[in-house]
């Protein structure tokens, strides 16, 4: 069944915008129930106060070991849940990476990202930054693209990676696990088996088989999740409503999604609102790139982007920030 949920509703049912401190320092508690956080000010930042990230427009994942990846203008920057500096993969090769996933394979892991600007996939070692594997436009699918901006990655439980060109043509792209090209689906529009941008995707874990989730971030009249099976063929409109979603991460029976509209929307199995984290209620500040650092609001997103969950549960959330903003959320026991 299709669940039309909308934001103001899940503000109403004990969830309400959250408080926060004005001299921007204290902690600010958010969310509601099982899914409640506590922000931790100035997390991530330089000794000197300031963000080390450059603009960021891009992803996060979390290792086995707890480290934080996060990426940037400047490349890919890897955080201890402390939020100190321990590894940084910087320049040409890393930057501008729109989404991360993160992937155990053998010993290793690897991180596999979308790259709209340079237009292409790649998949390099979580620690030593080798790149195994790009991803150009597949001239095997018998597509003659005129453009090529891959936004969401992920990959299948057999090692198939899913890519979605979703600022250009919003074909979604199937490729082994060598980068061979295998098949295609989806197009752009607005009917219920299109996609106006396909923004984000992941592996949505909480069903048996796994299937694709995907943020049509901006489908009208509002942005939506959908479900498809790894083979493409659609399953469901999960929810719609959603302002504009950008990404999602699963832990357990709970994915987060983070909105531009800056807020983080928590759902349960069920796909029902639960929590919704850091609204933001000023129009002038919200799917705005442009807040710099010293307008920060501690608790408040400005055009969040990119989230990962820890072991713990606890939430790591990007803004699409000119400043570069990356934020840990403590979620309460």
């Amino acid at each position: 069944m299709i669940k039309r949920f909308f934001l103001s509703i899940a503000l109403a049912i004990g969830c309400g915008a959250p408080a926060f401190s004005a001299d921007n320092v204290q902690p600010v508690r958010m969310g509601c129930g099982t899914m409640t956080f506590d922000t931790v000010p100035g997390w991530g930042l330089g000794e000197d106060g300031k963000s080390v990230l450059g603009s960021t427009h891009g992803g996060v994942v979390v290792d086995k070991t707890g480290s934080i990846y996060t990426s940037s203008s400047l490349g890919v920057f890897v955080f201890s849940p402390e939020g100190k500096v321990i590894r940084r993969f910087l320049g040409d090769k890393y930057a501008n990476i729109h989404d991360l996933e993160i992937r155990a394979e053998g010993n290793d892991e690897f991180l596999y990202g979308a790259r709209n600007a340079a237009g292409e996939g790649i998949k390099f070692h979580a620690v030593t930054g080798d790149i195994v594997l790009k991803l150009a436009i597949p001239e095997e699918s018998g597509l003659k693209l005129t453009a090529w901006s891959p936004t969401a990655i992920t990959v299948a439980p057999n090692g198939d990676i899913i890519l979605a060109d979703g600022y250009a043509s919003n074909h979604i792209f199937k490729f082994d696990k060598m980068g061979k090209y295998l098949m295609h689906f989806g197009t752009k529009g607005n009917n219920l088996k299109e996609f106006n941008t396909a923004h984000g995707m992941t592996l949505d874990t909480r069903y048996d088989p796994a299937r694709l989730l995907i943020c049509d971030r901006n489908h009208t009249p509002k942005g939506r999740l959908l479900h498809y099976d790894l083979d493409g063929n659609f399953i469901d409109e999960v929810v719609t409503g959603l302002g504009m979603p950008t990404s999602a991460s699963v832990q357990g029976d709970y994915v987060s999604v983070p909105d531009l509209h800056g807020r983080v929307v928590i759902l349960d199995k069920s796909n029902t609102i639960v929590a919704v984290l850091g609204h933001n209620a000023d129009p002038a500040t919200r799917v705005n790139h442009n807040v710099p650092q010293d307008k920060w609001i501690e608790g408040i997103f400005n055009g969040t982007h990119g989230s990962s969950w820890d072991n713990e549960g606890n939430l790591y959330v990007q803004d699409w920030n000119i400043s570069g903003r990356i934020m840990k959320l403590v979620r309460l026991k």
